[in-house]
């Protein structure tokens, strides 16, 4: 059997911890399942020590999954590991109040000639057109009005 290179050895406090989140039941099934994990691979004096096959039997995961958890906790820590990783993404609003007012004015008004009804991407485009913004696709359009209860659909 190959030698694991991420050995996962709780700390009394960590077992205890993790425990305390299964008991409770009220973390998100999924930080709950990772915290089962690293309790069934805790390779220290009180863990059972699974191996990665019978863990991802039991709890219906890949081994390349458990193999994952591992190497979180290795990298991360404990609360790095069970709990949801944030994303490291930021993305600028196209869209700020008064381009949000101009895209409203717009969707309230006469739709164009030959058309009973504004469509999203109608409505992107004649937002460029009209130089309010560079650029505009139409889910960020849905989503304002959606938002802001104007929706056309």
């Amino acid at each position: 059997m190959a030698k694991k290179t991420n050995r996962v050895e709780l700390s009394e406090e960590q077992r205890s911890r993790l425990l305390e989140w299964v008991g409770r039941g009220e973390r998100p099934a999924r930080e709950q399942r990772r915290a089962r994990v690293l309790l069934k691979a805790d390779e220290g004096p009180e863990g059972p020590a699974w191996s990665d096959e019978r863990i991802a039997e039991a709890f219906e995961l890949s081994k390349g999954g458990v193999a994952g958890i591992r190497r979180r906790f290795c990298e991360r820590g404990l609360e790095g590991t069970v709990k949801r990783k944030s994303p490291d993404r930021e993305y600028d609003r196209k869209l700020d109040g008064e381009k949000e007012a101009e895209l409203i004015r717009l969707a309230c008004s006469e739709a164009p000639e030959g058309r009973s009804e504004w469509s999203l991407r109608l409505l992107s485009d004649k937002m460029v057109e009209l130089g309010v913004v560079d650029t505009l696709s139409h889910e960020t359009v849905r989503r304002t009005l959606k938002k802001t209860d104007s929706s056309l659909i």
